[in-house]
């Protein structure tokens, strides 16, 4: 089963466009629709209110939050959950954790999504 799970995960991806005015809830939405895992965004260290957009948490955080970037953010299942959260950080200038589906565990970082997501 191993061996079918990571030949899925390779091609189990998803492109999101992050437009400044698109709500952190819908985002996380988005990710939980693709890979069956809670993406989680931070205003500092304080868990950011869903109904808060890119450019909004911006206004929020002392931390530049990038809502201009043009950088296509594609993730796939074969990615490591670490990965991801730094993708976000290092395009965005977002803080983002990766939970299970339920929101209350953290992911392992060395974890695969896909893995991390057959683990709940």
């Amino acid at each position: 089963m191993g061996l079918f799970d990571s030949i899925k995960d390779h091609f189990n991806n998803a492109e999101f466009s992050i437009a400044p005015n698109k709500k952190l809830k819908t985002i996380s939405k988005d990710f939980k629709s693709s890979f069956n895992l809670s993406l989680v965004f931070y205003k500092g260290n304080m868990i950011a209110d869903g109904d808060l957009t890119l450019a909004a948490l911006n206004k929020k955080t002392a931390k530049k939050v990038d809502t201009t970037s043009k950088e296509d953010v594609k993730i796939k299942g074969t990615m490591k959950v670490g990965d991801v959260e730094d993708l976000f950080e290092n395009t965005y200038g977002v803080k983002v954790q990766i939970k299970d589906k339920s929101a209350k565990k953290l992911m392992d970082n060395d974890l695969s999504l896909g893995k991390a997501s057959r683990q709940q």
